[in-house]
Formats: C-alpha cells, structure tokens, sequence
C-alpha cells in the first residue's frame, strides 16, 4: 500500500469513526493545527507562523488527496481550502488589527 492509500485510508477513519463529514473535519483540523502551532512555537495567534502550518498542512493534505486520485478535483480542492483556513485566517487577522491589551495593576 502506498502513502498516499495510507493517508486516505486513515481520513477515511477518521470521518467513519466520527461520522462528521469532510467539511466539519476540515474546519477541526485547521483549528486544531493552529492551536498545536501555536503552542509549539511559541509565537502569538496575531503572527503567520501558527497560520502558516495549517497553510503548509492543508497543502500537504491536498497533495496527498491529488497522487491518491491521480488528478486535482478543483471543486472539493477548493472547498477543503476555504474551510479548513477560513477561521484560521480570522482569528489570524482579528488579532493582528485588535492586539490584546495587557492592563497593568
């Protein structure tokens, strides 16, 4: 079996073991890549960094999707995209324009 067969076989899992559909797993993934990107390293929501992880992450997801398919679905491409960086990318851009304000005692 190869990886990519892998990889699809282990999200295929995933959403049969969660029986959430592959709109919502994209959406808890991006979450969950930011969250573990920025507890590993250390930089704050309001940079790129956490949010470039679930980019590189998502794109590393779309590549396996495509050697698995042997072609780019544009349409499910796309989708998986936008949802799984949408609130990344809001949460991202929130921060960046409303710093949070430490108030000091």
């Amino acid at each position: 079996m190869s990886l990519p067969s892998t990889y699809h076989a282990f999200i295929d899992w995933i959403g049969d073991g969660t029986g959430l559909p592959d709109t919502i797993l994209h959406i808890h993934a991006g979450m969950a890549v930011l969250l573990v990107a920025r507890i590993l390293s250390g930089r704050s929501l309001g940079t790129f960094i956490p949010l470039s992880f679930v980019a590189l992450a998502e794109g590393a997801n779309e590549i396996m999707d495509r050697l698995e398919f042997g072609s780019w679905r544009w349409a499910d491409t796309l989708s998986d995209i936008g949802n799984t960086l949408f609130w990344p990318t809001v949460i991202c851009i929130a921060i960046r324009i409303r710093p949070m304000v430490v108030k000091s005692a």
